[in-house]
């Protein structure tokens, strides 16, 4: 059986959270099945090119999706993060 999936590690880490704006590295992690680096550079990533903000609460980091940023890819250019989220939400039910 392949392994392939339609979604990026980019994709998993941001809809984790997405759903819990205060969950830990560790955490997000064992749900994508990365390792702590690889989800530590994803979420640098997505910092750099303004999809998150991240501020600290105490000795916790709270991420701050900016949902009104427009998909990377020329194909999807036109469609935001927050389109993005509610059309997948909308072919769970």
């Amino acid at each position: 059986m392949s392994r392939w999936t339609f979604l990026t590690n980019h994709c998993h880490v941001f809809f984790l959270i997405c759903s819990d704006p205060d969950l830990r590295i560790r955490d997000m992690a064992k749900s994508v099945q990365i390792t702590e680096r690889a989800v530590q550079s994803i979420i640098h990533d997505l910092v750099e090119d303004g999809y998150l903000v991240i501020s600290k609460d105490g000795r916790r980091n709270h991420y701050a999706p900016q949902l009104h940023q427009h998909l990377r890819h020329p194909l999807e250019a036109g469609i935001t993060i927050r389109q993005l989220i509610d059309a997948l939400q909308v072919s769970r039910e």
